[in-house]
């Protein structure tokens, strides 16, 4: 017994990574993977049995895992996004969540033929969306501008809100005070949110007077925060069922929005926590499924589905963004952009399962319909957002764009370079002659610090870029400028130049503590500038059959390449770990000297 509850929850884990991981590799959403794994673990071959792993601890552990995930969400969260589109945050959660509720209710009652409290629940339910499948499909499609803010922040906040209505709901089934929303409803509500907000904001208060005033060694700051994340979602669930994740939403919100302490570890050290329990929670809720819950589904099923996708969400969306400044393409992103994920799944297995043994009539198709819904939304929604966001000009999928570090001459020189192959260029730079000369010169420059500057990240954000290049004269501003943006892009798609001189580089052999070094061993700032200054240019030129890399480097051997574009117009900079070999059709960008180089175009 011991050994099959090891082997289990082991499989858990290593199934759930290994989906993640093959999902990356095959530029696939990850939650699909997930779906498939945990089906194929559960009804399919029984290796997996939630229920007999856990027994009653499952819904309390799912429970708690959905509330770290909320309080991970909340530190993603940026209320500068609120200056802007705070209205339509405001109404995509409340007045497009009571849409979503009414139509939903309305398709349950006639579609599925549920009565009118059991529609009012699933209904109710179905309000979440949520960042366990909002989160992976907007680092999936990588939406440009605010779009990604504005269903980041719906999918956060409109958690705890329909989780706690749909509890409010099954409280009035169960207790057998009817459908007519009482007082106690309506106070059961007031208690959720003011509770739940103050433990919040008060938990997030502690860690950061803990962290303020030095009372805990550095490895301990991540351990102690994720216990108070934990004693604030108990604390506020102690005082209304579901109010802890509002609580730990608020809690990462006021966290990452405060000013007086640096929570950046903390938010690196949560986003890994999340990866792990997305992974572990979609494997395990999907195991559970048995094939005889497939003989509900029904065109029933089908149709309820079309009515939330094609009714539902875009009716919401419409009504809530009236008025607001998104043009038409971000309106019809985001109608196309409301998955449903854990939290409906555990509200509806728990609900499901008590009403049906209260004897409710029809209480025993709530899971697997909501189950449908799950799997009908991620499934559509993560195999047509991606392609529809690119259709509409709102994402880049694999943005190939570069951010330069610095504009001194030769870097807008290559920027130009770069640009004039097709390719987004942004450069930033602290001293206003080389921004002011980077913009005459038709490039799109900043005067911000790039180790420093939010709003630098905030217009990456806004464009298809990809990569840094960190190419300043100071060798410690290229790591640490790699460094900020590692977060940003990963860290295979941070560069800089070399260090200066040998003994420089072999101080910089802590790769974890700088981006992979650039083009050639010796292609320092120095010597970069000097090739510039005299004779060296940075032109293009097609490698064909005739004309091969081999001939190229033979005949310009002082030539240092710098980047290769491919057939599928992909950009690749050269580097000293990773040697490329372009070949016919491809194109390479490369400094060389004018008088051996003059025939390149």
């Amino acid at each position: 017994m011991e050994s099959d509850l090891l082997i289990g929850l082991g499989s858990i884990v290593v199934l759930g990574t290994a989906a993640q991981w093959i999902a990356w590799r095959l530029h696939l959403p990850s939650i699909l993977l997930l779906l498939l794994v945990g089906f194929v673990a559960g009804p399919i071959t029984g290796f997996i049995d939630p229920d007999a792993l856990l027994g009653d601890l499952l819904f309390p552990i799912v429970s708690l895992a959905v509330g770290v995930i909320l309080f991970e969400g909340g530190l993603s969260l940026n209320v500068r996004a609120l200056r802007e589109d705070g209205l339509t945050i405001g109404n995509m959660i409340l007045i497009g969540g009571l849409i979503t509720w009414a139509v939903a209710a309305a398709a349950a009652h006639w579609l599925l033929g549920f009565d009118l409290g059991l529609s009012l629940l699933m209904g109710a339910i179905l309000i979440v969306t949520g960042p366990t499948v909002i989160i992976p499909m907007l680092l999936y499609i990588r939406p440009i501008g605010r779009v990604g803010s504005i269903v980041k922040w719906e999918g956060i906040v409109n958690d705890p809100f329909g989780a706690i209505l749909a509890v409010l709901v099954f409280e009035l089934l169960a207790s057998g005070l009817g459908l007519h929303f009482s007082w106690h409803a309506a106070f059961g509500l007031f208690k959720a949110f003011a509770f739940g907000t103050l433990i919040g904001a008060l938990g997030a208060g502690l860690i950061v007077l803990v962290l303020r005033r030095f009372w805990l060694p550095d490895l301990l700051q991540e351990p102690v925060t994720l216990m108070t994340a934990v004693g604030v979602f108990i604390a506020a669930n102690l005082v209304q069922h579901e109010a802890g994740l509002l609580a730990t939403t608020v809690m990462g919100i006021v966290l990452a929005n405060q000013k007086q302490v640096s929570v950046k570890h903390i938010i690196e050290f949560k986003e890994r926590v999340r990866v792990l329990l997305i992974a572990g929670l979609f494997v395990f809720l999907a195991a559970r499924l048995q094939m005889e819950n497939l003989a509900y589904i029904g065109l029933g099923s089908f149709a309820f589905l079309a009515v939330l996708v094609l009714v539902a969400r875009p009716l919401a969306v419409f009504v809530s963004t009236l008025g607001s400044r998104l043009s038409w393409q971000e309106r019809a992103f985001i109608s196309w952009m409301a998955p449903r994920g854990i939290v409906a799944a555990a509200v509806s297995s728990v609900f499901g399962l008590y009403l049906a043994d209260k004897g409710y009539p029809g209480a025993e198709r709530l899971m697997p319909e909501i189950f449908f819904i799950i799997v009908g939304t991620v499934v559509l929604y993560g195999l047509t957002a991606g392609p529809l966001a690119k259709r509409l000009g709102l994402a880049a999928p694999t943005p190939q764009g570069l951010l330069l570090v610095s504009a001194h001459k030769w870097a807008r020189e290559l920027a130009k370079a770069v640009q004039r192959e097709g390719f987004d260029v942004m450069l930033a730079d602290t001293n206003w002659d080389n921004v002011v000369a980077a913009k005459m010169e038709g490039l799109t420059a900043f005067h911000e610090n790039a180790v420093t500057s939010q709003k630098l990240i905030d217009e990456v954000a806004m464009h298809s870029i990809g990569r840094i290049l960190a190419l300043t004269p100071n060798d410690e501003a290229n790591s640490l400028a790699a460094l900020r943006f590692g977060e940003v892009f990963g860290r295979s798609n941070v560069f800089q130049l070399a260090p200066h001189s040998a003994g420089e580089r072999r101080s910089a052999g802590e790769k974890h503590l700088r981006g992979r070094l650039l083009f050639d061993k010796l292609a320092n700032f120095g010597t970069m500038s000097e090739r510039c200054a005299v004779q060296g240019r940075i032109k293009a030129v097609n490698i064909t059959d005739k004309f091969t890399y081999k001939t190229f480097r033979e005949r310009y051997p002082k030539a240092v390449p710098l980047f290769l574009i491919t057939e599928e117009r992909q950009l690749f900079p050269f580097t000293l770990e990773k040697k490329l070999s372009p070949r016919s059709g491809q194109r390479i960008v490369a400094l060389v000297d004018e008088e051996n180089g003059v025939y390149i175009k």
